[in-house]
């Protein structure tokens, strides 16, 4: 294999901007078709982006010898049926998060690819960010000394400049989302913590539905205790004002704080012996730094950058906040 050969399973939002164009830019790396299951849409989007191939079927993409790999975007509820289709079928899989609806879909995943050689990886892609890898750094380097705890505070009111846009909102309908926003928005940030901190010991959490949107969980309170003896705690809240709205981490050290936004384009690093604010530039397609690892993963180039067992992972911390299975 010495081109990774795309297909796009679900070319809506997503794919404009943040996914899609970044599978043509990449070195070894070439999109071929996309699929939706509006006929009109997917020829759109494949006319607007020079894609040469679109389809209206999962089955008639996959049937595509030439393609090896897919990129799957489509709403959770459909990601485990598409992702044993593609097992399958043979292709590799680049898998959007939340990973499944549930942490049992999730490991339905796992134990599917163990009998395969199909590679698969999820799109925790704030992993290969800068500003995140520059965490990473000032982790690995003791900038803060010892890691005590971590703290997330999500609060956005009901309607969130941080929730991506899409035609139907489907974010807020647990049948084809998992929950509500916190499962759009907390696979990323929980993968983060885990990146970070490694095993955990224990977690627990309480979610509740105060807005009564959707009744959907609009409010989630959750702990970890992990191996190395970090503790974390992290709020999510969707039904606050405008005015109160706030998106941030701080990871508190025996020597300082590291402070950032899963939104923002800086980290700011506060020790007994340093006070700086490093600034990263905006990524024209976000998820390119982590789909040319993946690419890179797909060739036997590199490591898997987010394998099926860490986004399972993932889901079980959620299940466990929202106290679902």
């Amino acid at each position: 294999m010495k081109k990774v050969v795309w297909g796009i399973i679900g070319c809506g939002d997503v794919a404009e901007v943040k996914s899609g164009p970044a599978f043509q830019k990449i070195p070894n790396s070439q999109l071929l078709a996309v699929m939706r299951r509006n006929t009109k849409k997917a020829k759109d989007f494949a006319e607007r982006h020079r894609v040469p191939l679109w389809y209206d079927s999962v089955e008639d993409l996959l049937g595509n010898t030439k393609i090896n790999a897919v990129y799957i975007a489509t709403p959770p509820s459909s990601h485990l049926e598409i992702a044993l289709k593609a097992i399958e079928a043979g292709k590799h899989v680049y898998l959007e998060k939340p990973m499944t609806l549930s942490a049992k879909e999730s490991e339905t995943i796992v134990k599917a690819l163990q009998t395969s050689k199909t590679k698969l990886t999820v799109a925790h892609y704030r992993r290969k960010l800068p500003a995140f890898l520059k965490v990473t750094e000032l982790l690995g380097s003791q900038a803060i000394g010892d890691v005590r705890f971590a703290e997330i505070k999500v609060l956005q009111p009901p309607k969130s400049a941080l929730i991506a846009a899409s035609e139907e909102n489907w974010r807020i309908n647990p049948r084809v989302s998992g929950g509500g926003y916190f499962h759009d928005l907390a696979p990323h940030q929980l993968d983060l913590m885990l990146s970070f901190f490694g095993e955990i010991n224990a977690a627990h959490g309480f979610s509740a539905s105060q807005g009564n949107l959707n009744n959907v969980d609009d409010v989630i309170n959750g702990i970890i205790s992990f191996k190395n003896g970090v503790q974390f705690s992290g709020m999510w809240c969707f039904n606050i004002s405008e005015r109160d709205k706030k998106d941030q981490c701080t990871i508190h050290g025996s020597k300082g704080y590291i402070n950032f936004s899963f939104f923002g384009d800086k980290v700011s690093l506060n020790s007994e012996t340093e006070k700086e604010v490093f600034h990263f530039d905006t990524i024209p397609h976000v998820q390119e730094p982590m789909i040319q690892a993946t690419v890179e993963y797909f060739l036997g180039k590199a490591s898997n950058p987010c394998s099926a067992e860490e986004g399972l992972r993932v889901m079980e911390l959620m299940g466990k906040f929202c106290n679902k299975p």
